[in-house]
């Protein structure tokens, strides 16, 4: 029984100084905990202030690009409606343009205006003559000279049924169809008469210079399509702004190989001239040889009698030195 009790003294014993040391221990352990959470959000706010400072340096930054992109997508759209305006304007001013060369003969002015640039800007000024006359008294818009002969190249078309057979449908485009068929047989048939003459210097064709490049591709593979092989039976050849330089640019090389080919010939002549040159060069070197052989021999002689007539003297001085030697006989004798 008293064992009893004095455990239960033990045991309320060590519970007292438990209550006594329990608290401070406490205390200590939250203040620990206190300083160290106190410490941990400190770093925590100084990381997130520093990361909210990046984060404002990057929002000014892109508000600063979006400012300066805003600013410029307002001058690219100042410049796209001036340019729309410049655009009106130009279609303004084409449209009086066609309203202007709607008239046959300013229509074929103006062709002949663009066939005459497009010549100057691919040939040399002496390989082409505009408004050329023939001697039958015919004028043909260009001719293109190559090799002594002359290409003719008309500039005038008929328009008219061409811009009504596109601006129409159904059975009214093909009865436009048809008659912008005739004008174009009437018109390579004209050109075919007047200019395709060999007797005056031409070549066996004509160029027929179409300035709209729709019209050239309604000819080589329109509905009528079948043009163009009547052209080529008539050796008139419809050609356009393309198609027409890369011909060009075929007779300029053509022009330049004439060219090599002339001097190749006058480069021939030249050696043989200067053969026959040679040749009369040669001729006299070999009379001057002759000569020289000949005067050679003959010095060879003249140096061989000079020898033999020094000998001679050298001779008769010998003897007469001899004779001015001896005494006279006259005093021997004494």
């Amino acid at each position: 029984m008293l064992g009893v009790i004095a455990i239960l003294l033990v045991v309320l014993a060590a519970l007292a100084a438990g209550a006594v040391f329990l608290p401070r221990l406490l205390r200590g352990e939250l203040g620990a905990l206190q300083e160290k959470t106190a410490g941990e959000l400190s770093a925590r706010n100084a990381e997130f202030e520093l990361r909210l400072q990046g984060l404002e340096q990057s929002l000014n930054t892109r508000l600063a690009a979006t400012t300066e992109t805003t600013t410029q997508i307002h001058e690219r759209l100042g410049q796209m409606t001036r340019a729309t305006g410049e655009m009106i304007d130009r279609a303004k001013e084409l449209g009086r343009l066609e309203q202007a060369l709607r008239p046959p003969k300013a229509r074929g002015g103006f062709g002949e205006l663009l066939l005459e640039n497009l010549l100057r800007d691919r040939l040399p000024p002496d390989a082409y003559e505009v408004q050329y006359t023939f001697e039958s008294g015919e004028r043909v818009d260009a001719v293109v000279r190559a090799g002594g002969r002359l290409l003719p190249i008309d500039a005038k078309f008929p328009l008219d049924n061409f811009e009504r057979m596109t601006a129409a449908e159904g059975e009214e485009q093909q009865l436009h169809e048809k008659a912008f068929a005739r004008d174009v047989k009437g018109h390579i048939d004209a050109i075919a008469s007047k200019y395709i003459r060999p007797e005056l210097g031409t070549f066996d064709l004509a160029f027929m210079y179409l300035p709209a490049e729709a019209i050239h591709y309604e000819l080589v593979s329109g509905k009528t399509g079948v043009l163009l092989a009547y052209a080529h039976q008539r050796r008139v050849f419809p050609v356009s702004a393309t198609t027409f330089s890369a011909y060009l640019q075929m007779i300029v090389l053509g022009l330049k190989g004439m060219q090599i080919e002339q001097r190749a010939e006058e480069v021939m002549r030249y050696c043989a001239a200067l053969q026959q040159e040679f040749g009369r060069f040669k001729e006299d070197f070999d009379l001057v040889g002759r000569h020289l052989s000949h005067a050679h021999g003959k010095y060879a002689d003249a140096e061989k009698r000079l020898d033999r007539f020094e000998n001679r003297l050298d001779q008769a001085a010998d003897e007469q030195a001899e004779l001015d030697a001896e005494p006279p006989r006259a005093l021997d004798a004494a």
